[in-house]
């Protein structure tokens, strides 16, 4: 199934428009429920974690995910587009 669409490019040119984090959020608090944006968050920590690196165990200790989810997170780390580690990378070089 290509999820890749006009609604699905729609989304991703919004999601470009934000500026701050504060609009971020306001965003991201309407378009999604609480457990979908901890999901979402739980992911991206868990792969920031992978990337350490951090044994699963310790990974669902710390964060609370599942082994399936930290599998498949690593999938994506492997296998992936290279989204997590673009993003995990940029975040670094915010901070430093």
């Amino acid at each position: 199934m290509d999820w890749k669409d006009a609604l699905t490019d729609h989304l991703c040119d919004a999601l470009l428009t934000l500026r701050t984090r504060e609009e971020a959020y306001g965003f991201l608090e309407d378009i999604a429920t609480i457990n979908e944006l901890k999901a979402l968050s739980q992911r991206l920590e868990v792969a920031r974690l992978l990337e350490l690196p951090m044994t699963y165990p310790k990974i669902a200790q710390q964060t609370g995910a599942s082994t399936a989810t930290i599998s498949r997170v690593k999938k994506c780390l492997d296998y992936g587009t290279g989204g997590y580690r673009r993003v995990l990378e940029r975040l670094r070089q915010k901070r430093d």
